[in-house]
């Protein structure tokens, strides 16, 4: 079953269950999805790796949110970005750990032999594109900057 029908049965039982919380989420997935397909001009699916860049966007758009939220002191507007993001999570591929990301950029910086921080671009570049969809950016830039430095 393709990511939007899914998030389409998603729907389904959030409205059932009457969850408005959940329901705007997949909302805003299912609208992200559709714009991504017209973008393009064509009826045919998108892919997917641009699916996964998709859902990772919009859940880092709520944790950002979220922390603007939390930094106002508004915990009541923080709290429902933060469910909206774990409702999208479901939908990516299961994330690495840090300790497995870890292994990835040390196998990366041993076949470039990168020594300094000046190799970081180089660096991320490579490792960007094979923890794709598995790992986020800012934590492969964390990781790769801790080998670097």
């Amino acid at each position: 079953m393709s990511l939007q029908q899914n998030v389409m049965e998603a729907m389904k039982a959030a409205m059932k269950a009457k969850d408005t919380q959940v329901l705007e989420a997949l909302r805003s997935v299912k609208s992200a999805l559709l714009l991504a397909q017209t973008e393009t001009g064509s009826k045919t699916e998108i892919s997917e790796a641009e699916e996964i860049k998709i859902l990772q966007k919009q859940v880092k758009q709520r944790k950002d949110s979220a922390e603007l939220y939390k930094a106002q002191g508004r915990e009541d507007l923080a709290a429902p970005e933060l469910t909206q993001a774990k409702v999208i999570e479901q939908f990516l591929p299961q994330q690495l750990s840090i300790e497995e990301i870890n292994k990835v950029v040390a196998q990366i910086i041993a076949e470039t032999g990168a020594s300094s921080m000046a190799d970081m671009g180089k660096v991320m570049g490579l490792a960007s594109a094979k923890l794709a969809g598995k790992a986020d950016g800012k934590t492969i830039s964390t990781v790769v900057k801790s080998r670097l430095s």
